[in-house]
């Protein structure tokens, strides 16, 4: 049983609170039309008869889970030992879609039975199409959202991977095929998950949440922007970890990465290449070589040389390009100097891509010691087959190329099964002329991509008017979404905002840290806390502490992680300057 209720008194302090979240419009009262509320008792949640907001909602199932269960993470582990909870699994807009495949919005909640009056939507990753676990992990080593007292959600954004990822069908990305499939995967899933969970909470707990949040990276940081600029009064606090917001256009780019980093090694005469060549335009060393002249240029405007570019904006091409130059081969090719053919395709990509008149189609990246990560590789360019070990295909060309071409253009196009379909794609694909199709609209599609996906508005004031608050951390080294296409968003902001976005949203740049974790970094932090602090207690979040993971080169190495666009600086030198105590956040 749920040990927190709520009586006269609690919903008089929930009231009075300054940052309560709203309830929604379709969010019943206590004794909505239907079964009667039972608070507390999971059983109940499935009980035929229920009068849901949402006629098309059904709780599939509804049962109690004792103190001390754990679940797998989704991540190759388990979780802790979790609290009792309630486990809900539902389903919303059950319809058959344009392409004659089944949709549907399924989700799964966790209600703890010492409810701390928070909610936590958890969000998706990559084409989703999965429902996640509920349990709002936020950062290894601290405890999960659940266990913490957060009710949490998760949801699988409107189509089933489970259920239908035929590869003759596309796989993963069939779904591109279904014009609502799109919507709902871009923003319209997440307004009517978020409203059943309020629902639910409602007739469980006999309330409203205090305070309401949402943690995502990746495409999880792209909802937590899509909530804060089309359904902004939803949350009290954002986490958009990495977001892609500009999913189509990132997609381009990571086709212009398979062609640039192509070009090193594809044959003279146009002659045909394996994906698995890809994986041979860089060496580890080579990527090594790449990575320490980034670091003889820039490592040590920040004041320290420690590893970690700080001063990452200040580190421009025309900078690194002299410390190239020193490392570039003078005869042929060894392991010891990079070719000239390497150096241009780093800057070739690191510049973003383009139309051939020169027109930006995505960000620029910014040079930082990340690149030689596995992290970054396996995105950019792949591995190549070694020991017995298959040749691991660049995520680049396995899950973007489909992407791109199923998801993010219209009309929609199927591609051959297999990486090797996907990178064929990427090396014919015409920036001129092909881009266009991510703001394309057709028969059966009256939206385009990027009208449904791409959630890179600068208006928030919504969201501001409403009192959120947003953090915003990303890796400088992400090598999928730019860094300096998220610092342009936050900079179009501030102008919008009157020069006070850092009010409520602030971005955190994390120096070497690749997508969403890992790489040369102090790439452990927790955001979630920060944002409760922001948003209950109006600290605002002037720095946060994170530590490097066991799998960096200074393990239990902490830094602050300083607001955009001040930087960690030493407080003076020689002092604790492996703790986060010995640095200031500084211009």
């Amino acid at each position: 049983m749920a040990k927190h209720l709520f009586g006269p008194s609690l919903t008089a302090l929930m009231l009075a609170s300054g940052c309560a979240t709203p309830a929604p419009e379709s969010a019943p009262p206590g004794g909505a039309a239907g079964v009667p509320v039972a608070t507390g008792d999971c059983a109940a949640l499935g009980a035929a008869g229920i009068g849901w907001p949402d006629p098309t909602m059904r709780i599939l199932s509804a049962k109690p889970v004792a103190a001390g269960a754990t679940i797998d993470t989704g991540q190759g582990g388990k979780s802790p030992p979790l609290p009792a909870h309630c486990e809900v699994d539902g389903i919303l807009a059950e319809r058959t879609g344009q392409d004659g495949q089944s949709y549907a919005i399924r989700f799964k909640m966790r209600l703890p039975a010492d409810w701390n009056r928070r909610f936590l939507f958890q969000g998706g990753g990559g084409t989703n199409g999965e429902i996640g676990n509920a349990v709002g992990m936020v950062t290894p080593g601290a405890p999960p959202a659940l266990a913490q007292g957060f009710a949490v959600i998760s949801q699988d954004s409107g189509h089933s991977n489970p259920i239908f990822a035929d590869p003759a069908k596309g796989g993963a990305v069939a779904f591109g095929f279904d014009a609502q499939a799109r919507a709902d995967y871009g923003h319209a899933s997440l307004k009517r998950s978020y409203d059943a969970a309020r629902a639910i909470l409602t007739r469980f707990y006999g309330g409203d949440p205090a305070h309401s949040y949402f943690v995502g990276c990746s495409k999880g940081g792209q909802e937590g922007m899509a909530f804060a600029q089309r359904y902004p009064e939803a949350f009290d606090g954002i986490v958009a970890a990495a977001p892609g917001f500009s999913l189509p256009k990132a997609a381009v780019q990571e086709a212009w990465d398979t062609r640039t980093f192509a070009a090193v090694v594809r044959p003279a005469g146009g002659a045909p290449m394996s994906f698995e060549r890809l994986a041979d335009s860089f060496s580890d060393a080579d990527l090594g070589l790449a990575r320490d002249a980034v670091l003889a240029a820039c490592d040590v405007d920040d004041g320290l040389k420690d590893g970690i570019v700080g001063a990452f904006a200040q580190c421009t091409t025309a900078r690194v390009r002299p410390q190239f130059e020193a490392r570039q081969c003078k005869a042929g090719k060894t392991a010891d100097c990079l070719s000239a053919a390497q150096i241009g395709a780093l800057e070739t990509s690191f510049a973003g891509a383009r139309t051939s008149r020169g027109e930006p189609l995505y960000a620029s990246f910014p040079w930082d010691s990340g690149m030689a990560d596995p992290g970054w590789r396996i995105w950019k360019i792949g591995f190549p087959a070694q020991g017995g070990r298959p040749a691991a295909p660049a995520i680049n060309v396995a899950m973007g190329a489909a992407s791109l071409a199923t998801i993010f253009s219209t009309p929609p196009r199927l591609l051959p099964p297999g990486p090797q379909g996907g990178f064929d794609y990427q090396l014919g694909y015409d920036f001129d002329r092909d881009a266009k199709a991510i703001f394309a609209t057709g028969p059966g599609f009256p939206r385009s991509a990027w009208d449904d996906i791409g959630m890179r508005s600068p208006d928030l004031r919504r969201f501001q008017a409403h009192g959120g608050k947003m953090i915003v951390p990303q890796g400088v080294s992400d090598p999928v979404f730019s860094i300096n296409d998220t610092l342009a968003w936050w900079g179009e902001v501030d102008a919008r905002s009157g020069g006070r976005a850092s009010s409520f949203v602030r971005v955190f740049p994390v120096p070497g840290m690749g997508h969403c974790a890992g790489g040369p970094a102090t790439d452990q932090f927790n955001a979630l806390d920060a944002l409760v602090r922001w948003v209950e207690q109006g600290q605002a979040p002037d720095r946060i502490v994170a530590t490097a993971g066991p799998a960096s080169p200074w393990p239990g190495r902490t830094r602050p992680l300083c607001p955009y666009p001040l930087v960690a600086r030493p407080a003076a030198p020689g002092e604790a300057l492996e703790k986060a105590e010995g640095f200031v956040c500084r211009r």
